[in-house]
């Protein structure tokens, strides 16, 4: 089957093609990359610097015509676009209801995810409609790949015979592949922003920030709407390649491996629970290792994968028992429908920052860490535990058609049968917990001793 461990396990190598391609505008963007904790994490943040770039000297939206610029001038358009592109992502009036901004489900302050515990955000043009998905975070995306259905890869790039399959593009179902086509999915969703490319462009022509909007895009930035708009998704797209934002790569286990702080006992026992393939076998999807060329792990493969995740009874969609979101295969996304592999995979996200959600899975099913580390550990040795009992049977797998269960991942700790020890005890649960929390950004390292000796002297 696809996504077996061993080929898991080697995808977290697929940067280094990646970095190829881009080491052009990486050599004039890595000296502005910023500051980050550790070797890898900063050049990590190069490639972000270089990704934003591209955007510019590519002319990712085909707005501004950039050919023969200098790098001063390319530097001065990123500037100018990231400005503008903080300006549309906190603004409102690009919504239909005038109401909802990018940043009210992807908050700062949240990882760039929920603010809340809904299951699913309410917009449209009333600010009532319930969408069918979670919202996710939008952090750490820079180095997701285009989807492809086979993704090949190895250590060693000398044997590429592995098939890891279903691979890259962002949203839930991977059915694109840059942020600009991402931010046109909820700006014109009819249970999201519920906007038009008409009312963007009206919006950002009648903001305050019009003016730094011309001077970013050009003159004729607002002579038709279709180029009004282009220049909003591009200007989103540069805004969210902001690498103090949205690639910082401070957490504490970034500090960790890098030397410069030190996990808990606890912690450093959820680590090893995480990354053991006998137990917990979390890093098998989410990469926890450094690449070979020292960049900082995303904590995902990038892959999609289907684990049978409890059919959430809350969600509107969901009160017609015959309607089923299968992911990859639709309804959201059309190119696989028909194509029986695909039905209900999703794509497995980065777990950076992930103790800062209040919503999980695809379909917000679970509200806390705990919930969800325990269905991994109890999926199949208890599912009375997430799944309805009719008549004294479990309905396993009750978001998910039976004709497609040949596509539910059954490697560890997704190998066991009822009767079965879970593969984490309760204890092991909140270990891994914990080390979860150490991805979260922005961590600071306690004070030397002899620092806070001398505070306490000083203040006597």
């Amino acid at each position: 089957m696809w996504r077996d461990v061993a080929g898991l396990q080697t995808r977290k190598n697929w940067r280094a093609g990646w970095l190829g391609a881009l080491c052009v505008s990486a050599l004039l963007a890595a000296c502005d990359a910023g500051n980050a904790t550790g070797d890898g994490a900063h050049a990590a943040q190069a490639d972000v610097g270089s990704a934003q770039m591209q955007k510019v000297s590519a002319g990712a939206a085909t707005v501004v015509p950039t050919g023969g610029q200098t790098r001063a001038q390319v530097y001065e358009s990123v500037r100018k676009m990231t400005a503008v592109g903080k300006q549309l992502f906190f603004d409102p009036s690009l919504s239909g209801s005038g109401k909802l901004a990018c940043a009210s489900c992807h908050s700062p302050q949240h990882g760039f995810g929920p603010p809340n515990a809904l299951s699913v955000q309410l917009g449209g043009q009333d600010m009532r409609q319930q969408g069918m998905r979670a919202a996710p975070n939008i952090k750490y995306l820079q180095k997701v790949p285009s989807f492809t259905e086979h993704y090949h890869d190895s250590d060693d790039e000398g044997d590429e015979s592995v098939d890891a399959g279903p691979t890259g593009g962002l949203m839930w179902d991977g059915r694109v592949n840059s942020a600009h086509e991402q931010a046109r999915m909820p700006l014109t969703s009819s249970f999201e922003m519920g906007s038009t490319p008409q009312k963007v462009a009206a919006a950002v022509k009648a903001a305050p920030y019009a003016n730094e909007f011309r001077a970013a895009f050009g003159e004729h930035v607002f002579d038709s709407d279709d180029t009004t708009f282009k220049a909003v998704l591009q200007a989103l797209e540069v805004f969210e390649e902001t690498p103090e934002l949205f690639y910082p790569y401070t957490s504490k286990y970034d500090a960790f491996l890098a030397g410069k702080a030190q996990l808990t006992k606890a912690e450093l026992h959820g680590l090893q629970l995480f990354n053991d393939e006998t137990k917990g076998n979390c890093a098998s999807c989410h990469i926890s290792q450094r690449a070979l060329d020292g960049s900082a792990p995303a904590f995902t493969d990038f892959g999609l994968i289907a684990i049978g995740v409890p059919r959430n009874r809350a969600l509107t969609v969901n009160r017609d028992p015959h309607f089923y979101d299968l992911g990859a295969c639709g309804p959201e996304r059309a190119d696989l429908k028909g194509q029986d592999e695909y039905c209900g995979i999703f794509r497995t996200p980065s777990l950076r920052n992930v103790a800062l959600r209040k919503t999980f899975f695809h379909n917000g099913i679970y509200h806390s860490l705990d919930e969800v580390v325990r269905f991994y550990a109890q999926r199949d040795t208890n599912p009375e535990k997430f799944y309805p009992v009719v008549k004294g049977k479990v309905q396993k797998y009750d978001d998910l058609p039976k004709k497609y269960w040949a596509n539910l991942n059954t490697d560890p700790p997704f190998d066991r049968k009822p009767g079965d020890k879970p593969a984490l005890d309760e204890a092991e649960i909140k270990d891994v917990v914990a080390f979860l929390k150490t991805l979260t950004d922005g961590y600071q390292p306690e004070a030397p001793q002899q620092h806070a000796d001398a505070h306490i002297v000083s203040s006597k």
